[in-house]
């Protein structure tokens, strides 16, 4: 007998596997220029469309760009992407990110985010972890806001966020919860 919570349940589990299966590299994949291709369209994207973080990015001691974050839920709720760390704009790593949730949610989205970290000594907290997940030491800014975010914010924030590029059916965009973890594409 199919029960409501079974459903809901079931129906999360499927379209979080769904979400994570359709981001999935795949055998015979071009992984690193698939990733390669699509952060360099992000980075262009950002600093053209809002020039200040190309700013930002000069002062940061290294920028995570994640192009394409898929994310869906039906109570449950998974979210998958991978994407490039570049120094000086120059890619020394790769890293995949996933993010797990539970609520009240229904829809699908997918949307683009940028890691500014903006000290090295969290860069270098960063690099050297297993797994990096999102904690309170992370600063949100729109895109917009990316081109007055000044040098004394910059100084005070190790990490800032910017999520920009949402489309779908989930209202807004969020990063905590998410962990990223380095790959080998």
């Amino acid at each position: 007998m199919f029960t409501r919570r079974g459903l809901m349940v079931g129906a999360g589990a499927v379209a979080a596997s769904g979400v994570l299966a359709g981001c999935d590299n795949g055998i015979g994949s071009n992984g690193a220029g698939q990733i390669e291709a699509r952060v360099s369209a992000t980075q262009e994207f950002l600093f053209t469309q809002y020039p200040g973080t190309r700013d930002l990015a000069s002062r940061a001691a290294g920028v995570l760009y994640m192009p394409l974050m898929t994310e869906a839920g039906l109570g449950f709720g998974g979210a998958f992407g991978r994407g490039a760390l570049r120094i000086q704009g120059v890619t020394v790593d790769y890293y995949s990110a996933t993010k797990g949730s539970f609520g009240l949610q229904i829809g699908a989205q997918q949307y683009a985010h940028a890691l500014f970290f903006m000290t090295q000594e969290g860069l270098e907290k960063f690099r050297r972890s297993s797994g990096w997940a999102v904690g309170g030491d992370i600063r949100y800014a729109s895109p917009e806001e990316g081109a007055s975010i000044g040098k004394e914010t910059t100084e005070l924030d190790e990490v800032i966020a910017l999520v920009f590029g949402q489309q779908g059916l989930i209202a807004g965009a969020t990063l905590s919860g998410i962990k990223y973890t380095r790959i080998i594409p």
